[in-house]
């Protein structure tokens, strides 16, 4: 009875039907996405030969989600949601097709290829927010935590599996097949939300343009659980994120084995899949807060002893665990962030956890990589690993309320 109660909650998945329509369009289409990503890279690096071009691709990604995201929110927030959902998703495959056409042309410059792509995720701030605020409409609110959690092991086995599927699609039909799949997966993504009834807000519509966004803005600083959340996400990935560092940790430490460094970002989802499939332990119990909190410092902690690794296993299975815990803070935090969150203002909530999600490890990569170059890599993830259990530590103490009983406020209204 224990390992049953510990293993991945699926019930969302029996409860609702339109749920399950939309957990496994969006599952097939980040499938797709991770192929693209691949594609994208490859396809870059091919026509130019140069980091610098595809480290822009990360900037094509980020800008317009950091320019346009809280403005997003506040568009989802005033309109039908299911409807703008849609549109976007639409959007999202046209830029797909688009890719595709001018990889079989292949005169289209490398700018125009990241404008493309920036185009994208412009759409996907559309689709972000919205796909949040169905969840705790579609899902009692006892159950938004274990529906949170089939959405992360969907994401984590497409980061585990899509970027092989995109290489054996390159090998196969070309960086045209993999944004071709792309597409069409957007279209299983554009079924699953297809039959969903019209979702405007329960209270009043936001007010678009600026003061909607600032009405979000203040709801942030208002409200200290949410505030909390996405603290502890910012401190974790802002303090401790490693990835910029696996190159130098791995030639300092691990003889510049490239078989090794492929395994890092392996080892990081094969932890968060686990982590996904006893989910069940953590998304039942009354304190996401202290699990959020639990599994932010077990992140810091894991990375900063697989920096001092004395061998290869050890390190992956730091890396192992910090993946699980990862996963376990990001459902945790998701939960409380929807449960305290108004329907009328989860567009925007969800939009700021997106903002969140894309700059913290931005700025990560940035703070680790400064780092390592003033000092070493080893030094650089041990610090950060140390400052991410102060950083949990001191919002820990600063909103005590997180470390409390949450008691569900919002559920399915259809």
């Amino acid at each position: 009875m224990a390992l049953t109660r510990a293993l991945i909650d699926a019930r969302p998945l029996r409860f609702s039907s339109q749920f399950r329509r939309l957990w496994l369009g969006r599952a097939l289409s980040s499938f797709g996405s991770q192929m693209t990503a691949v594609a994208v890279m490859f396809q870059v690096w091919q026509l130019t030969h140069s980091a610098l071009w595809t480290g822009a691709i990360g900037i094509a990604q980020a800008v317009p989600i950091i320019g346009f995201g809280l403005f997003a929110g506040a568009v989802v927030d005033h309109g039908d949601r299911r409807r703008i959902y849609l549109l976007a998703t639409m959007g999202q495959a046209v830029c797909s097709v688009l890719l595709a056409v001018q990889a079989l042309w292949g005169r289209l410059p490398v700018s125009g290829i990241l404008a493309i792509v920036a185009v994208q995720e412009l759409f996907s701030t559309g689709v972000g927010p919205a796909a949040r605020a169905f969840v705790p409409r579609l899902l009692p609110a006892s159950q938004v935590g274990a529906g949170m959690a089939l959405n992360r092991i969907a994401f984590q086995a497409a980061l585990l599996v899509g970027p092989v599927l995109g290489g054996l699609t390159i090998g196969w039909l070309g960086v045209q097949g993999c944004y071709f799949v792309d597409a069409v997966t957007f279209g299983f993504s554009f079924l699953g939300a297809y039959g969903l009834p019209a979702m405007h807000t329960d209270g009043a519509p936001s007010r678009p343009g600026l003061h909607g966004t600032l009405e979000g803005l203040s709801f942030l600083v208002r409200n200290r659980l949410v505030r909390g959340a996405l603290l502890t996400d910012l401190v974790a990935t802002v303090l401790s994120f490693p990835i910029s560092l696996f190159p130098l940790i791995n030639a300092q430490r691990f003889h510049n084995d490239p078989r090794t460094l492929g395994l890092f970002l392996t080892a990081i989802a094969v932890g968060g899949v686990l982590a996904s499939i006893l989910s069940g332990a953590f998304t039942r119990a009354a304190r996401p807060g202290a699990f959020m909190l639990a599994g932010a410092a077990t992140w810091g902690l894991a990375l900063a002893l697989f920096a001092l690794a004395p061998n290869p296993w050890v390190g992956l299975l730091l890396l192992t665990v910090a993946g699980a815990a990862d996963t376990v803070s990001v459902v945790s935090r998701s939960t409380i962030v929807q449960l305290h969150t108004p329907d009328s203002l989860r567009g925007r909530v969800g939009a700021a956890e997106q903002i969140v999600g894309t700059a913290g490890p931005g700025l990560g990569n940035m703070r680790a990589g400064l780092v390592a170059h003033a000092s070493s890599g080893i030094l650089a993830l041990v610090s950060g690993g140390l400052l991410c259990l102060i950083g949990v530590a001191a919002v820990s103490v600063a909103i005590p309320d997180l470390r409390s009983p949450q008691t569900p406020t919002s559920g399915a209204t259809f």
